[in-house]
């Protein structure tokens, strides 16, 4: 392909990426409204649909839209997402680092105990065990740490506080990157999961004091399966 034609195929694109956010001014489209079709798209803007999929490409990796079933593309706003999952790519997952981020899960789960019994309930607590029992079964330890990561987010979500479920979804990439560091073994796995069980026989006592004791036991717990670091060499 010559380069002019290159340009002019990139120039087109970003034209229709131009156009669709114009219309989702325009339209006042928020997130959750879905998009014109790419047939409706490349009939408004004269394109064509090889085109307008391209730019809907474009504006998936933007965090911007995404594709969803029967639907199509729907605005979202995953930019802060993307951010965390790049950050959590870069972050040296040291004992110091775990120790911080782990703090600052402390500072909400261990406390949430007077939130949580207000709201819980036996479908709750099932849906705790049920997730537990997924998280000791999963065949990868990656999908173990999916796991462990989605028991911590739906007790958030129990508590129903919409402001902190939203902080927990955008810091899902660095949490589960620790989760991955902290089940390096199947040992790590059944630990997580007993401390789990503790948690929950707390929660169905409404036992305040048991379930801060195993929320901040089972928070620190990890650290042991966290690699210290290098000692350097001495020359």
């Amino acid at each position: 392909m010559e380069t002019a034609e290159i340009e002019d195929k990139g120039s087109a694109v970003d034209q229709v990426v131009d156009a669709i956010r114009r219309l989702m001014r325009e339209r006042n489209l928020g997130i959750g409204d879905a998009l014109p079709s790419e047939i409706e798209l490349a009939a408004m803007f004269n394109s064509s649909r090889n085109t307008v999929r391209e730019a809907i490409r474009i504006l998936k990796a933007y965090g911007i839209v995404e594709s969803r079933q029967k639907v199509g593309a729907v605005i979202t706003d995953r930019r802060q997402q993307a951010l965390m999952e790049l950050f959590s790519f870069a972050i040296d997952m040291s004992a110091e680092s775990f120790l911080d981020i782990q703090g600052f899960r402390r500072l909400i789960e261990v406390n949430l105990s007077d939130l949580l019994f207000q709201t819980i309930d036996d479908a709750a607590i099932a849906r705790l065990e049920a997730i537990n029992d997924a998280m000791r079964l999963a065949p990868e330890l990656s999908e173990a740490a999916e796991f462990d990561f989605k028991f911590h987010a739906e007790l958030i979500s129990f508590a129903d506080n919409r402001t902190l479920s939203q902080v927990y979804g955008i810091l899902q990439p660095l949490l589960q990157r620790l989760m991955e560091a902290g089940k390096r073994s199947r040992v790590a796995v059944e630990s997580a999961y007993d401390e789990h069980c503790d948690i929950i026989a707390a929660l169905k006592k409404r036992d305040r004091i048991a379930y801060a004791y195993h929320m901040n036991r089972h928070l620190h717990a990890g650290l042991q399966f966290i690699q210290p670091p290098k000692e350097p060499r001495q020359i």
